[in-house]
């Protein structure tokens, strides 16, 4: 197998994984799109949310855990 399949199903995996983890901690993840930063407009017949600093937080944290990961491996 091509190593560019092998990288798509880990991927893949990790991308499961992930989901589970969100869906089975739902009730304590409820801050996480709702922080300071997060453009929210509520009219009637028009909803927008942009969440700017919940992008940021996700992003920081994974360039953190693959800098680890890199590091150690």
């Amino acid at each position: 197998m091509p190593a560019s399949a092998k990288i798509l199903i880990i991927a893949g995996f990790l991308l499961v994984a992930a989901g589970v983890v969100v869906w089975l901690a739902q009730g304590h993840l409820g801050w996480l799109g709702r922080l300071p930063g997060d453009i929210r407009v509520e009219r009637p017949g028009i909803q927008f949310y942009f969440p700017i600093t919940t992008m940021v937080l996700i992003s920081v944290l994974l360039s953190v855990l693959l800098w680890i990961i890199r590091k150690f491996l």
